[in-house]
C-alpha cells in the first residue's frame, strides 16, 4: 500500500493542478490558434500514431493502488560538476549532463541547451512537488554563453519558466519550441525569445546547422484542463558531421516515429534518448519507454551512439533510482551491443562523442 508521504503528496498535487488548469479553462485554446491538420483538430493536438489518453481512473489506480514504489534516497550526491568549455569548434561534439532531461550540447561553435531545468522542484510551486535529489550537474554560473535553447514540451520537468527567465536575463538565447509552448513562455516573461514551430518544420540556426521538429509519442499539459493544447516534439539537429536525434519524452508504440526519422534523415551520429520514469508499465508504456525499448529506438533510427537521460535526478514513477542504468546495461548485453555505444552518464559528467565513422 502507498506510504503516508506518497498519499499526502498525491492528494496535494490534485488541487494544485486543478487551480493551474482552472486559470486556462476560460478559452478553448489559450496557447495556439491555427488551421486543422493531420495532428490538430482545431482545439487540441494529437498523434495519429499514438494512443488515446488514459482516463483519470487509471491515474488514481496508479497513485493509490498496490503497485510497489521504490523509495529513492533523499539525496544522491554528484561525484563532480561539469565545467564546460567556452566553445567546441568544428566537428567535435560534446554533451554535458545537468540532470534529468537537461543537457548542454556543444558543436561547431554553438552552445545549445536541451530542456533546461535548474529549479529545485519540477512543479508549478517552489515549495511542493517532485524534488531533485542532486543539484544541477552544471552550475548555472558555469554555463558558457548559450546561443540556443530547445524545449520539447510543456511538462514541468522539461519546461521550467524560472530557468528560461534566468537564461533570458543572462544569455538572451533564441528558444525553439513546438506550437503553443511559446505562448506559455512569453506570458510568463516577454523577454524569453521563444519561437514556435510545427512537426516537419526545418529551422536554420547558423554554422551550417538546422533544427527539424518531429513527432514523438507523448503529450503535454501545464494543468488539468489544457492537455494537448500545445504541441510536443523531438528535435533532429542537422550538422555536416552527422545528425543528432534528441527525444525529450516518448513511448515506443510500434516504433513508427523512429523508423520514419531514419527514412527521412538517414543514420544518426547520436541519439539522445530517455530511459527512466517507466514503471508501472501498464500505466507508463504509452508515454515513457523503458531501457529495453530505448535500445530498440537506437537500432530503429540507426544511431551509431546514444546518450541516456531522464534518470537519476527526480523520482516521477516507481522504479529505483539506479534501475534504468542497470536495465540499460542488461539490454545492451542481450542485443550484443557494446556498452560504450549507449552510455548512461551521471549528472555532472560529460561525453565527447566519437566521430560519425568511429
Amino acid at each position: 500500500m502507498p506510504t503516508r508521504r506518497r498519499l499526502l503528496g498525491s492528494l496535494a498535487s490534485i488541487p494544485l493542478l486543478a487551480a493551474a488548469g482552472a486559470l486556462l479553462a476560460s478559452r478553448a485554446n489559450p496557447y495556439y490558434s491555427g488551421p486543422v491538420s493531420d495532428h490538430f483538430d482545431g482545439t487540441r493536438f494529437f498523434d495519429p500514431h499514438g494512443a488515446a489518453p488514459r482516463p483519470l481512473s487509471d491515474l488514481l489506480r496508479w497513485q493509490f493502488g498496490s503497485d510497489a514504489r521504490a523509495r529513492w534516497p533523499a539525496a544522491w550526491p554528484l561525484e563532480r560538476f561539469d565545467t564546460p568549455p567556452a566553445r567546441v569548434e568544428g566537428d567535435a561534439l560534446r554533451l554535458g549532463y545537468a540532470g534529468h532531461a537537461s543537457l548542454l550540447l556543444q558543436t561547431r561553435g554553438l552552445n545549445i541547451l536541451l530542456d533546461p531545468v535548474w529549479s529545485e522542484r519540477f512543479s508549478p510551486l517552489s515549495f511542493l512537488g517532485p524534488k531533485r535529489v542532486n543539484p544541477p550537474g552544471i552550475r548555472f554560473e558555469d554555463l558558457p554563453k548559450i546561443d540556443l535553447v530547445l524545449v520539447s514540451h510543456g511538462h514541468y520537468d522539461h519546461l521550467d519558466l524560472a530557468t528560461l527567465s534566468r537564461l533570458a536575463a543572462s544569455h538572451a538565447p533564441r528558444v525553439i519550441t513546438p506550437l503553443g509552448q511559446d505562448a506559455i513562455m512569453k506570458a510568463h516573461d516577454p523577454a524569453i525569445r521563444a519561437e514556435a514551430h510545427d512537426w516537419g518544420d526545418r529551422v536554420e540556426i547558423g554554422h551550417d546547422m538546422a533544427v527539424n521538429l518531429a513527432p514523438m509519442r507523448h503529450w503535454t499539459a501545464r494543468g488539468l484542463f489544457d492537455r494537448n493544447k500545445a504541441l510536443w516534439a523531438a528535435f533532429i539537429i542537422e550538422t555536416p558531421a552527422g545528425h543528432i536525434y534528441h527525444i525529450g519524452d516518448t513511448g515506443y508504440g510500434d516504433g513508427h516515429h523512429f523508423r520514419e526519422a531514419r527514412r527521412r534523415f538517414g543514420d544518426f551520429r547520436l541519439a539522445i534518448l530517455p530511459i527512466g520514469a517507466y514503471e508501472p508499465r501498464w500505466f507508463m508504456s504509452e508515454q515513457h519507454m523503458n531501457p529495453e525499448e530505448a535500445v530498440q529506438v537506437m537500432l530503429d533510427c540507426g544511431a551509431r551512439h546514444a546518450l541516456a537521460h531522464h534518470w537519476g535526478t527526480v523520482q516521477l514513477t516507481n522504479e529505483p533510482i539506479e534501475a534504468p542504468r542497470a536495465a540499460l546495461a542488461e539490454a545492451l548485453k542481450a542485443r550484443n551491443i557494446a556498452a560504450d555505444r549507449f552510455r548512461a552518464i551521471r549528472p555532472g559528467e560529460a561525453w565527447d562523442i566519437p566521430a560519425a565513422g568511429a
